[in-house]
């Protein structure tokens, strides 16, 4: 038996997908978004979703149904308020004479004693700099700070709005002003200004080469920096990989203590980026840190995919890859359970893995650890503002021509969540001052982003995002419907506090959807950063607190009020949970032969 899920050099196991005609895609799109439809009107599909993918080309896969529905949503109701009409009208004008009143106060001090009549945001360092106290720089940057408040006015709290559509105006504008910022310019920026002065230019030079680089970089994928590198000094805890099939490679970490723990772990990362997060350099792998302290870890490695891969679905992503290496975990330790970990988009399959195997008697997993993993979609953040009929359609139509959803389009989406950090700061500091950025592991990680087959991306954002089955009671397995509250193993769920892809709120809604014990830890820092938090970073904090079985539901923010609240990394605290229900320590398992090491190949595909 266990010959038969080593590696060696076998064949690939589990279902060969072959690539499905277009026919069959039109039906498949049809029958996604609910619509019945006889066979001879797949031409017309084709033809529209061809004509749709083209728009994407130069939309960035942004539908332009989906911003003019919720503009002419806003716009009519906002005719239809004649009071807003009307305060939004004095508001201008008590902006203009604020405005004004610091001009001439502004001109006629020193400017330190002119004070300020908007304060921005304290996440806004954009004019943080004492240079932009002197004027004209400081009227320049208060009015610009004026018209944005004045704009999220405008643009939130008009009757009759729907909340998604509201959300979209309002984003919508803030890209805008963003970009406008006075501070993205070298005619209104006065940093860049002296940046210039104080190099003789060179500071310009060196930006415009920084510039031209990115733009090599986007044109023909090949760059230059070779500061990180996966097998090199990033994924390089020493394994070796013990199964493969279609869609996912096994890594099994050596041991590097004497005894482990009776029962192994296993990772389930998100395949919308690549594994290795949780295996970055030495210091900052969480792998590492549990083969250090007596696990023997087990890591899926997902395949990124191809046209020829546009048919694999949900349900493949759950038995080619949860089940698949579940079973290979227990085989090849001989352990009769396992301890489940899944982070992002892999806790979602994870939690839906175990609910299928709790439904139908499978009592291997002895606990499971949800790290940034949303399984209620209600609140699912800013991400929101992407997620609704006319862009889900739009998206499908985008990902028809390739079979696929560029990584590079949904990287786009999550930099225009945060763009004042992510795109234009970024820009501001390389293009316009020549600061390079200081190259770091994560940072790597994060530029090297994965695919998602077509089948399995519109399955995931329709029945999760859009019509949250699973958390309702309606997602399938095996043509039978699953429920989170058949879970009756302990629970470790993971929040990071400012989270804009799984908002910690949204996580936190485990705790409505399940009878049984949960731990949950809410920690500084965002999706990614707060994750990889190992001990010895500074700035580093978490609140811990367990829900017994059947004990009484609180409120996020009540948790957090009251909370216990911990200095220092969270990756202890969720360790001690996790040696509590890991079996007593035994020598460590066989390692099958295998002549490919870790991190294995696809890992290191494009």
């Amino acid at each position: 038996m266990l010959n038969a899920i080593y590696l060696g050099e076998k064949a690939h196991h589990g279902t060969q997908k072959q690539p499905v005609g277009t026919e069959r895609l039109a039906s498949a799109w049809l029958g996604a978004a609910g619509i019945q439809t006889e066979a001879p009107c797949s031409q017309a599909v084709q033809l529209d979703m061809s004509a749709n993918a083209a728009l994407a080309k130069f939309t960035g896969g942004l539908s332009p149904a989906a911003l003019s529905n919720a503009y002419v949503d806003w716009l009519l109701h906002f005719q239809l308020a004649p009071a807003e009409q009307a305060g939004l009208l004095q508001k201008a004008w008590k902006n203009l004479w604020r405005w004004s009143q610091y001009a001439i106060a502004a001109s006629a001090t020193v400017p330190a004693g002119a004070g300020h009549c908007i304060e921005p945001l304290p996440q806004d360092r954009r004019f943080a700099d004492p240079a932009w106290e002197r004027w004209p720089f400081n009227l320049i940057a208060q009015g610009f700070l004026l018209n944005q408040q004045w704009w999220h006015r405008a643009t939130t709290g008009i009757p009759g709005v729907s909340r998604h559509h509201e959300d979209v105006v309002t984003f919508t504008a803030r890209q805008i002003l963003d970009m406008l910022a006075p501070s993205n310019f070298i005619s209104t920026n006065p940093v860049v200004q002296e940046d210039a002065l104080r190099s003789n230019g060179l500071s310009l030079v060196r930006g415009a080469q920084l510039a031209m680089a990115d733009l090599l970089q986007l044109t023909t994928g090949h760059t230059e920096d070779e500061t990180f590198k996966v097998g090199e000094n990033m994924a390089v805890t020493p394994g070796k990989v013990v199964y493969h099939n279609h869609l996912i490679e096994l890594i099994q970490y050596a041991p590097s203590t004497a005894q482990v723990h009776a029962i192994p772990l296993l990772f389930v990362p998100a395949w919308i980026m690549k594994y290795y997060i949780l295996d970055l350099s030495p210091q900052n792998s969480l792998v590492k840190y549990l083969v250090d302290n007596g696990y023997t870890v087990f890591m899926i490695s997902w395949k990124n995919p191809l046209t020829e891969d546009r048919d694999l679905s949900m349900e493949d992503y759950r038995k080619l890859g949860v089940m698949a290496a579940i079973d290979a975990v227990t085989s090849i330790t001989g352990a009769t359970q396992v301890n489940g970990v899944g982070y992002c988009l892999g806790g979602t399959l994870l939690a839906i893995a175990a609910a299928s195997m709790a439904r139908d008697g499978d009592q291997r997993l002895a606990s499971l650890s949800l790290f940034a993993a949303q399984t209620d979609f209600t609140e699912p953040g800013e991400l929101s503002l992407f997620i609704d009929e006319a862009q889900i359609g739009f998206l499908e139509a985008a990902m028809w021509e390739h079979g696929y959803l560029d990584g590079k389009q949904m990287a786009g989406a999550f930099q225009l969540l945060r763009s004042n950090d992510l795109i234009w700061s970024h820009r501001l500091n390389q293009y316009l001052r020549g600061v390079a950025e200081n190259k770091s592991d994560l940072m790597t990680w994060n530029a090297d982003a994965t695919r998602m087959p077509y089948r399995m991306h519109s399955e995931y954002l329709r029945q999760l995002f859009l019509h949250n089955d699973l958390a309702e009671g309606r997602y399938r397995t095996d043509g039978k419907p699953i429920a989170l509250t058949d879970l009756h193993i302990p629970l470790f769920a993971v929040g990071t506090l400012t989270d804009h892809v799984a908002p910690w709120r949204s996580v936190f809604k485990i705790h409505l959807l399940t009878e049984t014990e949960v731990t949950f830890l809410l920690t500084s820092g965002g999706h990614n950063a707060g994750v990889v938090s190992p001990p010895g970073h500074l700035h580093r904090s978490y609140q811990i607190a367990t829900r017994a079985k059947d004990g009484p539901f609180l409120d996020a923010d009540t948790w957090q009020r009251d909370a216990s609240r911990q200095e220092g990394s969270w990756w202890p605290a969720w360790e001690a949970w996790l040696a509590a229900r890991s079996g007593k320590e035994v020598g460590p398992p066989a390692m099958p032969p295998s002549r490919r090491k870790a991190p294995g190949l696809y890992v290191l595909q494009p």
